[in-house]
């Protein structure tokens, strides 16, 4: 009798268990998009089209992805913007942004490592690096690609909810701490590039190009670009 006892004690131990963790899991499941909260904008519209000497190109087109790419591309991305900028003296810098506003498991961003690989490109990490603007210091990252004679130095920043951050366990932790509060977060993934076989004089352009760009636009956009910075 006391072993029978026991058994139906342990059983219904185990149904309060089942029902708590159910109960649990479905309390942390993310359900509110963080993007729903946020006005409308169009990637188009926030980026100016000229800026600290700076204007776009039309005669370099940025790297093109395949049918295939651009229809996973599409289906993780609401937005992305590609514009090649040209300043006085001829140097020329690559911007692709692609905004997506549901940043959930299925819909992580499309890494620049992943585009280029897909593309022919043999991408070589340099790993991380910090970017410094009047607005606070991005945390970015590096990457050199080549396809033959192509030689492309990169810079790249995630922008996740409202924190800029490098892929990673960042992003991941970023990503964890909206998850616990409930919410989805959306995400910003922000690429500049130039054709250059000086990666150090590259990467140099490049944060002035960065630099200038965030100068050149409002408050309220440069946050959904690079986040809050504290203070």
């Amino acid at each position: 009798m006391k072993s029978m006892t026991n058994s139906v004690k342990v059983s219904v131990l185990a149904g309060i268990l089942m029902v708590a963790s159910a109960g649990l899991a479905k309390h942390l499941t993310p359900s509110v998009k963080i993007a729903d909260s946020k006005s409308q904008f169009q990637l188009a519209d926030i980026i100016p089209v000229a800026f600290g000497g700076w204007t776009i190109d039309t005669t370099i087109i940025p790297l093109q992805v395949d049918p295939e790419t651009q229809a996973r591309l599409d289906k993780i991305y609401n937005q992305t913007l590609s514009r090649t900028y040209v300043d006085p003296q001829g140097n020329r810098v690559m911007l692709s942004i692609a905004y997506g506003g549901d940043q959930s498991s299925n819909m992580a961003v499309h890494l620049p490592e992943v585009c280029y690989g897909a593309q022919g490109f043999e991408v070589q990490k340099s790993g991380r690096s910090e970017l410094r603007t009047d607005y606070g210091t991005l945390p970015v990252k590096h990457l050199y690609a080549t396809n033959g004679p192509r030689q492309e130095p990169i810079t790249y920043w995630i922008t996740v909810g409202d924190k800029a951050l490098t892929p990673g366990l960042d992003q991941r932790m970023q990503e964890l701490r909206y998850g616990l509060s409930g919410a989805i977060p959306d995400a910003m993934l922000v690429r500049v590039s130039s054709i250059d076989s000086d990666t150090g004089a590259a990467y140099a352009i490049q944060e002035g190009f960065v630099r200038a760009m965030l100068s050149g636009m409002k408050p309220q956009d440069r946050a959904r670009i690079i986040g809050n910075f504290p203070g």
